[in-house]
């Protein structure tokens, strides 16, 4: 069944241009958010290709920073890209997190956590990895809003298909809202905490710039776009090609807004 897909997540090199190369203004202002001490311990779940663990690195002066990852795939791409020696990375679940209690004075998922099982068991777990008084904080994307380059392609997609209904993630994730990111760690037992929304410019220098990190068939939405007919795929991106707010020169301005939320461990 269409909902039974499985998001596939092993490819850094796909990854990086379909939705890499956006994160890390997000994650710069995230970090900037946090405001952390220099010389502190921070731990990135589900590090991805380390893109977030680069901007700790870069503006955050930290001690350490570890990431983890499932995808073994990622960690070996992370490891390649990220060279600092304050940086390591190993193979891990976020419910389950391979790290003694309390060691961290900062514990962080960025865009990530909607894809957990169990969301609540994972941000207790971030909690239990994170020092009394340290920060417990995540970001995620508004798939249901504002991010704006997976909206009008699942706004597409689901107009040509109603198959594509379940897979669209403003429905499947309806954790990646202020109100439920805020509950969730509430309900973890954190303290303090606030959300935020964190908006940062996607501009492409044409529709193929747009287009081609789908044909990556890399996490849910390229997926969805490989798992078409070539005739299929070819309506669904004329259909996207029509509704994009496309400029004289070209190029295609949009913007990709994530929520972000943070909690203090008593």
């Amino acid at each position: 069944m269409a909902e039974e897909r499985k998001d596939v997540w092993a490819s850094g090199q796909a990854y990086e241009p379909y939705v890499g190369r956006w994160s890390r203004p997000v994650a710069r202002q995230f970090v900037a958010w946090l405001n952390c001490p220099q010389k502190k311990d921070w731990l990135d779940i589900g590090c991805g290709t380390g893109a977030l663990c680069e901007v700790i690195l870069d503006g955050a002066s930290p001690r350490k920073v570890t990431g983890v990852d499932p995808s073994e795939g990622f960690v070996s791409f992370a490891r390649y890209k990220v060279t600092d020696p304050r940086a390591a990375f190993q193979v891990g679940n976020a419910q389950a997190i391979p790290v003694a209690d309390g060691v961290f004075d900062a514990t962080v998922a960025g865009l990530v956590l909607n894809f957990v099982p169990d969301q609540a068991k994972a941000v207790r777990e971030m909690k239990r990895a994170t020092r009394a008084g340290g920060v417990v904080a995540a970001y995620v994307w508004d798939y249901a809003g504002e991010m704006q380059m997976m909206r009008r392609f699942w706004d597409a997609a689901v107009a040509l298909d109603s198959n594509a209904i379940p897979l669209d993630e403003g429905r499947r994730f309806p954790v990646c809202h202020p109100d439920p990111l805020a509950r969730l760690f509430e309900d973890a037992g954190l303290a303090a905490v606030a959300a935020r929304s964190i908006d940062v410019p996607t501009v492409f220098k044409d529709f193929a710039d747009y287009w081609t990190p789908f044909l990556g068939g890399q996490a849910p939405a390229p997926g969805y776009c490989m798992s078409l007919s070539e005739d299929r795929r070819a309506a669904l991106r004329e259909h996207i090609r029509a509704s994009l707010p496309v400029r004289d020169d070209g190029s295609i301005h949009l913007i990709a807004r994530a929520w972000a939320v943070r909690g203090m461990v008593p």
